[in-house]
C-alpha cells in the first residue's frame, strides 16, 4: 500500500486548504485522471444521442436501443469479468489498456463522420464496445483504490472521487452543448477520447502494489456473489442500492415525459430544472464527511438510500405552473445531495469490507445486480406508465424506492459508526 507523502507542508493557506490524500503524489495522479475521464463522460453522454438523432436521423425505438447498448455489457459480462481480473491481476495495466481501447473505439466515430460512412449500427457498436471496455476498467477500480488509499483514509477518499465526478455533471452536459455549437457533434467525440488518453497517462505514472492475482480454481467466477450472499453487510446494501436503482429509474423513464406532457414544461425549464440535481451533487460531496463524523458511517449510509428517492414525492405532487417548477426543482437538487451520501458511504463501507483476493469479483457481482436493474426499472417505468398513468407511476416508483431503506435497517449497517478495520468484515474465499 502506498504511503502518503509525509513531507512537512510547506506554509501558506492554499497548501493548508487541500486535502491531506492530494500531498500524495500517487493518489493525486489517480484522482487526476478519473476527474478528466469523469468529464470526458459526461460530454459523451450527451453528445452521442445527438449524433444519433441529428446526424442520423434516429427514431424513439432506434434511440431505446443506443441506450440499451450501453447497459448491456454491465449484465452480460460484470461477473465474469470480475473473476477474470482477480485470476489475472496486473489491475493496472488493464486499466490503461482498457482507456486507450476507449479512446481508439470513440475515435472511429468521427472518423467514419468525416468520411461520410458514420451509420446507426457503427454507433451501437461503438457503445456496445465502449460499455465492455468500461466493464473491465471498473472491476479493476477498487483494488486499485485500496492500493492508493490508506484503511482510515477510505471515506475522504472515496468524497474526493466522488466530489470530481459532481463537478463533471455540473460542467460536462454544458461544456458538450458549447462544443457541439462550435463544432460537429461527432468531432466533440475527439474530446472524450482524449480524456481517456490523459487516464491512461496517469495511472502510468503510479506503481501501487496491488493485491496477488487469485489461484484459479472452480467456480471462481461466481465466487463474487456467493461472497456477498454471505456477507451480511454488502447484502443489504446491494439489496437497497438495487431497489433504489429499480424504482428511480422508473422515474427516469417517464419524468421528461410528465414534465413535457403533463406540466408543459420548456424544453429550457426542463434543463434548468435537471440542472438541479448536479448542484446537489456538490453539495452532497461536501456534507458527506461531516455527516458521517456526526452520526457514524452505516447511519449515513442509510439516510442517503432514503434522502435520494425521498425527495421525488415532489414530482408527482408538481402543477403545471410556477409552483410545480419549484416543486421538481427542489426534487432533483436534494436528490442530488442524497445520491451523492449513498454513493460516497457505500464505497467507503465496500473498501473496508471486502477481502483483498475478490474485490473485482465482488465488484462485477455486484454492478451485475446493480446495473441490471436499471434497463428493468425503464421497461417497468413505461408499462406503468401506459397502464396506469404518468402520475400514479410516480408516486409507486417513488414509494417503492423510499422502501428500499427497509433492506438496511434490520442489518448490521445502522449500527455502523465507524468503518471496521482491514479484513474485520471480510469473509474468505471458499476453497483458500
Amino acid at each position: 500500500m502506498t504511503a502518503l507523502d509525509t513531507r512537512p507542508a510547506a506554509a501558506g493557506p492554499l497548501r493548508r486548504r487541500i486535502p491531506e490524500l492530494l500531498h500524495d503524489p500517487a493518489f493525486r495522479r489517480y484522482w487526476t485522471g478519473q476527474t478528466v475521464s469523469s468529464l470526458g463522460d459526461q460530454i459523451t453522454l450527451l453528445v452521442v444521442p445527438l449524433i444519433a438523432a441529428t446526424a442520423l436521423h434516429a427514431d424513439a425505438a432506434q434511440m431505446g436501443y443506443l441506450s440499451a447498448a450501453g447497459y448491456l455489457p454491465y449484465l452480460l459480462l460484470s461477473l465474469h469479468a470480475g473473476g477474470w481480473a482477480d485470476r489475472y491481476g496486473h489491475r493496472r495495466r488493464v486499466m490503461i489498456a482498457t482507456d486507450l481501447g476507449r479512446a481508439a473505439v470513440l475515435l472511429t466515430v468521427p472518423a467514419c463522420w468525416a468520411a461520410g460512412l458514420l451509420t446507426l449500427w457503427q454507433l451501437y457498436a461503438a457503445v456496445l464496445l465502449t460499455g465492455v471496455l468500461s466493464v473491465l476498467f471498473n472491476v479493476c477500480n477498487p483494488p486499485l483504490f485500496v492500493a492508493l488509499v490508506p484503511a482510515d483514509q477510505y471515506l475522504r477518499g472515496t468524497a474526493l472521487i466522488n466530489g470530481s465526478r459532481a463537478a463533471a455533471y455540473v460542467a460536462g452536459p454544458g461544456l458538450g452543448g458549447l462544443l457541439v455549437q462550435l463544432l460537429a457533434a461527432p468531432l466533440t467525440l475527439v474530446l472524450d477520447a482524449l480524456s481517456f488518453v490523459a487516464s491512461a497517462l496517469f495511472l502510468r505514472r503510479i506503481d501501487p502494489v496491488e493485491p496477488p492475482p487469485a489461484a484459479p480454481g472452480k467456480g471462481s467466477t461466481t465466487e463474487g456473489m456467493r461472497w456477498i450472499r454471505r456477507d451480511p453487510v454488502v447484502r443489504a446494501a446491494l439489496l437497497g442500492t438495487a431497489t433504489v436503482n429499480l424504482f428511480t429509474f422508473v422515474v427516469g423513464a417517464l419524468f421528461v415525459l410528465y414534465a413535457t406532457r403533463e406540466l408543459g414544461f420548456s424544453a429550457g425549464l426542463l434543463g434548468a430544472v435537471l440542472s438541479a440535481a448536479a448542484v446537489g451533487t456538490l453539495i452532497g460531496a461536501a456534507l458527506t464527511g461531516r455527516l458521517a463524523a456526526r452520526i457514524g458511517v452505516g447511519p449515513a449510509f442509510l439516510f442517503g438510500l432514503v434522502a435520494f428517492p425521498a425527495p421525488l414525492l415532489l414530482v408527482p405532487m408538481a402543477g403545471g405552473s410556477a409552483g410545480g417548477a419549484a416543486l421538481l426543482f427542489g426534487a432533483e437538487f436534494l436528490s442530488g445531495i442524497g445520491v451523492m451520501i449513498l454513493d460516497i458511504t457505500a464505497g467507503s463501507i465496500f473498501a473496508a469490507c471486502i477481502p483483498d483476493a475478490l474485490r473485482s469479483r465482488v465488484s462485477g457481482a455486484y454492478q451485475a445486480v446493480n446495473y441490471g436493474v436499471r434497463p428493468v426499472g425503464s421497461l417497468l417505468g413505461g408499462l406503468l406508465g401506459s397502464t396506469l398513468g404518468l402520475r400514479p407511476a410516480l408516486w409507486i416508483a417513488a414509494v417503492g424506492a423510499i422502501a428500499s431503506g427497509l433492506w438496511v435497517l434490520f442489518s448490521p449497517i445502522p449500527r455502523m459508526r465507524e468503518l471496521p478495520g482491514p479484513g474485520a468484515a471480510a469473509a474468505e474465499p471458499e476453497g483458500a
